[in-house]
C-alpha cells in the first residue's frame, strides 16, 4: 500500500497518430490526404523516415518522402500546393533510382492509415543514398546515419550493402 502522502500517478496513453498531429500541427490529417492525392495520380510509395519508422522503433520527424510513377509529379504537385496547412514537409522525389521501388513496396500502417511503403531493402538502399550525398547538410546525413545503424542493428542481413564505416560501427556495439 502506498504511502498516505503520496498522489495518485496518471498515465496518459496517446497513438502515434495523436502525437504526430500534435507535433505537427495537423500533419496527421495533411499525410492522409496527401496520400489520397498520391493514390489518385498512380503509383507511389513512402521512402525516408517515416518508411524507417515503419521496420524499427519509431522517432518522430516532420518530413513525409514520397516516390511517384514520374509522370504523375507534376500533377500530385499541383494539386497539393494549396493544401498545405500543418507543419508536414511533403517531398516528392524526382531522382530516378527511386522509381524500381515502386513495384517492390508493400502496404504497411503509417500514423494509423494503410500505406505503400518502399520494402525494407529499399528504405536502406535510399537511406545509404542520402548518407552518401556530400551536398547534403551535415545534420541531415547524421540522421540518415542514425536510421541506417537503427535498421541495421534490428536487420543485420542489411549490413551488407552498408559502407565500411557504418559496418565498423554496428560491429563494435
Amino acid at each position: 500500500m502506498a504511502p498516505p502522502d503520496r498522489k495518485p500517478c496518471y498515465v496518459w496513453v496517446v497513438t502515434a497518430q495523436e502525437v504526430y498531429e500534435l507535433t505537427t500541427r495537423g500533419g496527421a490529417t495533411e499525410f492522409s490526404r496527401v496520400l489520397e492525392v498520391c493514390q489518385a495520380f498512380g503509383p507511389y510509395c513512402l521512402i525516408g523516415g517515416l518508411a524507417v519508422n515503419c521496420y524499427v522503433e519509431p522517432v518522430y520527424t516532420l518530413d513525409a518522402d514520397i516516390v511517384l510513377v514520374a509522370s504523375g509529379i507534376e500533377a500530385v504537385s499541383e494539386a497539393l500546393r494549396a493544401e498545405g496547412r500543418s507543419e508536414l514537409r511533403v517531398q516528392l522525389t524526382t531522382d530516378p533510382r527511386y522509381q524500381v521501388f515502386l513495384d517492390r513496396a508493400e502496404t504497411r500502417q503509417v500514423l494509423g492509415v494503410p500505406v505503400r511503403v518502399a520494402c525494407l531493402e529499399d528504405v536502406a538502399q535510399g537511406k545509404l543514398w542520402a548518407y552518401g550525398a556530400p551536398e547534403r547538410r551535415l545534420s541531415k546525413r547524421k540522421k540518415d546515419e542514425l536510421d541506417l545503424i537503427r535498421l541495421g542493428e534490428a536487420y543485420p542481413q542489411l549490413l551488407r550493402i552498408y559502407p565500411d564505416d557504418l559496418r565498423r560501427q554496428l560491429d563494435s556495439t
